[in-house]
């Protein structure tokens, strides 16, 4: 129970990764608020229904305001805040000459103005309780470039140096942040892009055999990683990010 008596916020705990954390930081002893436009009370459901603590806010974290709720609703629940993970993204499948102004707009305020706003509220919390971590799901396309995938690509590179930011200006009050670059994961949105693809098996065949490993990611896998950088056991790490990639970076051609 790595997490026993701490107190977690995850966003985009509805579905894929964000649900996949929440189950793992439960299971590891944590009290979880589950944050979701319309799916956190099927996760903290599943939360509880395993023997854990959580709660559910439907909530915009695209917003201040709704990012200000949460960490309320947190505070009033459980009494206060040890780990935040920043999960919730969009995407917008399309060269960058393809790509709408308004779809760039829409995914930058969830992406990476969302993410600024969340850490900008519960740093009052952390704070409150002598330190805390501050996990960000950033993606491999922060590292790495995909031409389908502009918008999405420079956000989760953003939010490589607003954790850096954080770590630095933070780390005197005990408050760590690391990212998480993930590569392919079996999520919606991963099937999603493959939706778009003429022969979507054929391209998912292609993509998987460039893993080293040969598949792509369970949300659990992430979910692992997460829940350690949120641990004791991370507390000399701050300011890093950590590619979730089955060995692809490792490879040139």
């Amino acid at each position: 129970m790595r997490l026993e008596g701490k107190i977690a916020i995850v966003t985009g705990a509805g579905r894929g990764i964000g649900q996949a954390t929440a189950l793992r930081l439960a299971e590891e002893g944590a009290a979880v608020t589950c944050v979701d436009l319309a799916l956190a009370d099927r996760t903290a459901a599943a939360v509880e229904e395993a023997g854990g603590k959580a709660i559910a806010v439907a909530a915009d974290i695209s917003t201040s305001e709704g990012n200000r709720r949460m960490v309320d609703e947190t505070v009033v629940a459980f009494g206060g805040l040890d780990v935040f993970h920043a999960n919730a993204a969009v995407q917008f499948l399309g060269l960058l000459e393809a790509t709408p102004e308004e779809e760039w707009d829409r995914m930058h305020a969830t992406n990476l103005r969302g993410v600024y706003l969340g850490i900008r509220h519960v740093l009052p919390a952390l704070r409150a309780r002598g330190g805390g971590s501050i996990v960000i799901t950033s993606s491999l396309l922060g590292l790495v470039g995909d031409p389908d995938l502009p918008a999405y690509g420079a956000q989760k590179g953003g939010l490589l140096a607003l954790c850096r930011a954080v770590a630095t200006a933070h780390g005197p009050e005990n408050i760590r942040c690391n990212t998480i670059c993930p590569g392919d994961v079996d999520t919606v949105m991963n099937a999603e892009f493959f939706e778009h693809q003429p022969d979507p098996v054929a391209a998912r065949k292609a993509i998987t055999d460039r893993y080293p490993l040969r598949r792509f990611a369970s949300p659990r896998d992430v979910a692992n990683v997460a829940v350690f950088l949120a641990s004791d056991e991370a507390s000399y790490l701050s300011g890093i990010d950590i590619p979730v990639d089955g060995g692809l970076l490792a490879r040139i051609y």
